[in-house]
């Protein structure tokens, strides 16, 4: 792998030599919007539930269809479409996923059945999935060394941004025009910005450094130019073959044991997340806040989120990716720990704000370790099947906890139990060894 390695020294030296270009600053913006985007279309289903169920007379249980047609779109976009960034490019999956998440989003609000509704969340997942480990991927790729973790902090904190400020405009618009509007909207918003990532974005230089797609030499040079940099003659030679862009490469070589910790740290952290951000409503009323308060634990938990993934980005370039994240998870814990001998409503929100903070903080650097882990030609698979791995998390959690909950257990032995998947989750982490995170 001795050319893989030049070229990949070359595009290191080319990103990490000299200050944050304007144009690094404007993927990084981009990024930044797609994330935002990307936290308002997964959760306009939750704002629109409650009035497509009384408009509609939908049970609750074919409501829970709809909101797991997303989660298994989330989770196929993921691992099966995102790879695909690995050959075609990462601006190209960002484009596609732009159309793919706002023309279901657009289309839902026509939907005029049940059928067609769980359809279109599918559709609407397949993209949110896609541009989730594409866009981490291209800001990775275009940040230095020395800021990758805080920018890709800040970059992933357009999610829960996204996700809060859209819920202040549902609030607003859901009584007065009903929840054909809000997708109206969310679909518009999202298909809008096509334009700007098509003028934007350029391909990561890394990317077409290593896969040589066609024109890679002219698109470099375009690169170079917008980042000051003197354009090459020729590529650098290329004197191995690339490696296989295919799953399997992700238990190669060095890899099986980090990939096999790494899905296993994602895995807990989502399950201990979705749990939380399906049940805090009905966890909140239950630990004796009246139900206007509990509705803005949400808000508080997303609110909190949000500072906790840009501190653990700046925290991690002093002390290392693995201990900030261990660190935010263990804490994180303490917090469930201790909830269940939290009194009064005021004390009760900041918890779930702190928890939030910490959670999510720790949560989001798993990004950052999927990013550093795999090689350039593996790498938006690596990213895209982690996320994908931790989703089935995602959809035991909440099963789980309605199960603690059904059994009349007590809040506090509620967030115990899922205190324990985030020990585990900072153990895995730990325990991940690899020189490019290192």
């Amino acid at each position: 792998m001795a050319g893989a390695a030049a070229e990949s020294e070359f595009a290191k030296d080319l990103i990490d030599q000299g200050p944050i270009s304007a144009l690094q600053m404007l993927v990084f913006c981009v990024c930044f919007l797609m994330n935002a985007l990307d936290g308002m279309d997964v959760l306009v289903i939750s704002y629109a539930a409650p009035l497509l169920a009384e408009d509609w007379s939908i049970a609750p249980e074919a409501l829970g269809v709809v909101f797991s047609a997303g989660l298994v779109g989330m989770t196929t976009g993921a691992m099966f479409i995102a790879p695909y960034a690995d050959s075609i490019g990462r601006r190209k999956m960002i484009l596609l996923s732009i159309l793919l998440t706002g023309g279901g989003v657009l289309a839902t609000a026509a939907a005029t059945s049940l059928p067609v509704l769980i359809a279109l969340r599918l559709v609407s997942g397949l993209g949110i999935g896609a541009m989730l480990a594409s866009v981490a991927t291209m800001a990775s790729e275009f940040a230095p060394d020395r800021r990758r973790n805080l920018i890709l902090g800040v970059v992933l904190s357009g999610y829960p941004i996204g996700a809060t400020v859209f819920g202040l405009v549902a609030a607003d618009v859901l009584p007065v025009y009903g929840w054909q509007a809000i997708f109206l909207g969310a679909g518009v918003t999202t298909l809008a910005t096509f334009p700007i990532a098509w003028l934007a974005l350029p391909e990561s230089p890394t990317f077409l450094l290593s896969v040589r797609p066609a024109n890679a030499l002219r698109r470099l040079n375009a690169i170079l130019r917008r980042l000051g940099q003197p354009s090459l003659n020729d590529l650098p030679a290329q004197h191995s073959q690339p490696k296989s862009r295919s799953v399997r490469a992700l238990f190669s070589d060095e890899l099986p044991r980090e990939t096999t910790l790494l899905w296993l740290a994602f895995f807990m952290n989502f399950a201990a997340l979705y749990f939380l951000l399906s049940w805090i409503p009905k966890l909140a009323t239950s630990a004796g806040l009246a139900l206007e308060l509990a509705i803005y634990a949400g808000a508080v938990f997303n609110f909190g989120a949000v500072f906790g993934i840009a501190v653990s980005g700046l925290l991690s370039q002093w002390f290392g990716l693995k201990r900030t994240i261990a660190g935010f998870l263990l804490l994180t814990a303490v917090l469930m720990g201790a909830f269940g001998f939290a009194t009064g409503s005021i004390t009760i929100l900041v918890l779930f704000g702190l928890i939030g903070f910490f959670m999510q903080g720790g949560f989001v650097g798993l990004y950052a370790i999927a990013a550093r882990l795999y090689p350039t030609e593996i790498r938006t698979t690596g990213v895209g099947w982690a996320i994908g791995a931790g989703r089935t998390g995602a959809i035991v959690g909440p099963l789980v906890g309605g199960m603690l909950v059904g059994m009349g257990l007590a809040i506090g032995t509620n967030f115990r139990w899922f205190a324990l998947t985030l020990i585990l989750a900072a153990g895995f982490t730990l325990l991940i060894r690899s020189p490019r995170i290192d």
